[in-house]
């Protein structure tokens, strides 16, 4: 378990790493075949005050766009009571708690570090779920913030996102220039056009996987603060029972949650943000059973 923490800080700087190469692959080609160096300088610089952006501001964002809204403790006590015990219990600050008003249930954990926190749980949520499985799933997204997967998942969201505005904007300059006096070089020309068709997807499949990883982690990390992995075990079986597809669909940050909350069953397993509950389910008994 400790182990894969550790492994888990350090496959962070390789995916970073990978995304800045991919970063820099698109403005290094686009650059030699308009024959400007300025276009590499100016793509880096671009995508970096960008991702800077989103690491301070998509926390907020993402909270906004699925409709969560602040409570204090007298508002709700239950959930706000289990997060404080959860943080006291696993040495983070106390995040700030949201609710989302919907019947789905579903729930997620978003910031750039334990001091910059928020947790979310939905209506649904609170309304089908028991204290111990309740506090599963709270632990859940509380191990999300001690494992700094908040952080990660913002700057690789950004960083997705950089890319794909990136490419965009390289194929409508590809596409508009026309004139013979800015003729790109036919070689590059055709290589550019490819890296730009194929970069978004190669960075939304490892955007997936960090996703999928993650959410395996931060099921291990739950269990082993409630000590209860049954908890967790059970309140998967009632979602996979209910569904928590919730009513705002915002595929940006579906990699957040708790559970898919797009609806529909049509997405492969290749393009899910998250593992298979069935999956989700065997490890944590599996994991119980060495309690």
């Amino acid at each position: 378990m400790y182990s894969a923490v550790d492994a888990n800080k350090r496959n962070t700087f390789i995916i970073m790493g990978l995304f800045m190469v991919l970063i820099a692959g698109l403005g290094w080609i686009f650059s030699e075949a308009y024959g400007s160096t300025g276009i590499f300088w100016g793509t880096l610089v671009g995508a970096g005050v960008y991702t800077l952006f989103q690491y301070f501001a998509a926390a907020k964002l993402a909270l906004a766009l699925n409709g969560a809204h602040e409570i204090q403790k007298r508002d709700n006590p239950r959930l706000y009571r289990m997060v404080e015990n959860l943080a006291i219990t696993t040495g983070i600050p106390t995040p700030k708690v949201y609710v989302i008003d919907d019947p789905a249930p579903n729930a997620f954990a978003t910031g750039r570090d334990p001091k910059h926190s928020y947790v979310a749980a939905t209506t649904g949520l609170l309304d089908i779920m028991d204290d111990r499985e309740l506090e599963a799933v709270l632990a859940h997204e509380i191990a999300h913030v001690q494992n700094y997967d908040i952080r990660v998942m913002m700057i690789v969201f950004g960083l997705v996102s950089a890319i794909g505005l990136l490419a965009d904007m390289f194929l409508r300059i590809a596409w508009f220039s026309g004139s013979d006096d800015d003729a790109p070089n036919p070689l590059f020309f055709v290589i550019g056009i490819v890296a730009a068709i194929i970069a978004p997807i190669v960075a939304l499949l490892v955007q997936l996987a960090v996703s999928r990883q993650r959410e395996y982690l931060a099921d291990a990390t739950g269990a082993l603060t409630t000590r209860y992995p049954e908890g967790l075990a059970s309140a998967l079986e009632k979602l996979a029972h209910v569904g928590t597809g919730l009513k705002r669909q915002n595929s940006s940050t579906a990699h957040l949650f708790f559970a898919n909350p797009l609806k529909g069953k049509a997405l492969s397993s290749l393009l899910s943000t998250h593992p298979p509950l069935e999956e989700r389910i065997a490890r944590l008994r599996k994991m119980g059973s060495q309690f």
